[in-house]
């Protein structure tokens, strides 16, 4: 599954989203960057003529339209351009900006082509952001483990059908539905939450019980060699039908639902 991920340049920012093991860049938040421009895509559309006509069409031609998330969080088609690419726009566009860009992007792209070579490198960049945001060691080691369950189970679905950013969200939601009993989007709420990871917003149980029904899932679908996201569907839902027995079973010696409205924000109930 594609995700977009946001880089920050002197507080702007730039999507970007690997795909074919590189890091892949909006060329409109770039062009945006350098231009201050009102308009980027205006600019963009101008500058692709004057690209063609000055000799660069090989740079034109590598442009590539990817699904990024857009401001109102739906996916939307957009043209991005590789890290070597982006260095060639770069040199059509009169910036000041564009030497300390330049440098930027040599680093952002150099941390992927490592992140390759040594997988580890993102895991130990991942645990440092969470322990700078102020969390503890021992919910930190839950959330990595979470993410490899999650991406495990997003990786058989990819093999098995899924497609688009709207079969994930279906396929999650019937395991948080089975597991909590409620959706993703309904649990945002209880927990005050907008924008933010779910996750990175769960205590030690609630991720536990949300690992339960992810690898409960994988396994299932392994078992069953399942083929297609409408029996996808129905597999998440007996995956995550066995984290919501356990739950409950739970629930009912804690006396006190596992769901909380607390949150890292807060830190509060």
């Amino acid at each position: 599954m594609i995700s977009t991920r946001i880089a920050i340049f002197k507080g702007r920012n730039v999507r970007r989203v690997v795909y074919k093991d590189k890091w892949w860049f909006s060329v409109i938040d770039v062009v945006s960057v350098l231009t201050d421009s009102n308009i980027p895509k205006r600019y963009w559309s101008d500058l692709k003529i004057k690209l063609k006509k000055e000799g660069f069409s090989e740079v034109y031609e590598k442009i590539v339209r990817l699904k990024l998330e857009a401001p109102d969080r739906k996916l939307r088609l957009t043209d991005c351009a590789s890290t070597e690419t982006v260095f060639r726009i770069v040199q059509t566009v009169p910036s000041p900006k564009a030497e300390p860009f330049k440098r930027w992007l040599a680093k952002v792209g150099y941390e992927r082509v490592k992140e390759i070579e040594d997988p580890e490198l993102a895991t130990k960049r991942t645990r440092l952001l969470y322990k700078l945001k102020g969390y503890p060691e021992s919910w930190i080691e839950k959330r990595m483990r979470g993410i490899a369950i999650r991406e495990e189970l997003t990786d058989e679905w990819q093999k098995r059908g899924a497609r688009i950013k709207k079969d994930y969200e279906i396929l999650t939601a019937e395991i948080s539905k089975a597991t909590f009993g409620i959706t993703p989007k309904q649990y945002r709420k209880i927990k005050g939450l907008k924008r933010q990871n779910l996750r990175d917003h769960m205590d030690d149980f609630e991720l536990l019980f949300t690992m339960l029904g992810e690898r409960s899932t994988t396994e299932i679908h392994k078992v069953r060699n399942t083929k297609g996201v409408k029996k996808l569907r129905k597999d998440a839902k007996e995956g995550g039908g066995v984290a919501g027995r356990a739950r409950k079973d739970l629930e009912k010696r804690l006396k006190r639902s596992i769901v909380t409205k607390s949150n890292f924000i807060s830190g509060s109930s």
